[in-house]
């Protein structure tokens, strides 16, 4: 069993930046695509971008391409994402997500998921 946790969220202004964390712990998911979903208050779960399991290869809803970068560390198990020249739209609680295939906005359909970190964008 894997548990993925993240660090990182907290409460910053726009234009500013943020870093987050997953680490997972349990077994190794070194071949396993990471990536990263979030919810707004109020509205459905949104993409924001994965990394194979390689990290040579990214993915990312349009909206955030230039301002969130996804990398990942195998060796600590850990993947990030790097959000920059942040929104107050971009407020919302954020989820990694772990799957050997694909990585979905629905918590069940990926072989893991977080507990998630909130993200507090101020105007």
């Amino acid at each position: 069993q894997v548990q993925l946790a993240e660090s990182g969220g907290g409460l910053v202004q726009a234009g500013g930046s943020l870093r987050l964390s997953c680490a997972a712990s349990g077994r190794a998911v070194s071949n396993y695509v990471m990536g990263w979903v979030r919810q707004a208050p109020g509205k459905e779960r949104e993409f924001v971008a994965a990394i194979s399991w390689r990290g040579d290869t990214t993915y990312y809803a349009d909206s955030k391409k230039g301002r969130f970068t996804i990398s990942r560390d195998n060796a600590k198990n850990t993947v990030y994402l790097q959000m920059n020249s942040l929104k107050p739209e971009d407020t919302a609680v954020y989820y990694c997500a772990a799957d050997p295939r694909r990585i979905t906005t629905r918590a069940h359909d990926n072989a893991y998921w977080g507990q998630g970190t909130q993200v507090t964008v101020s105007s």
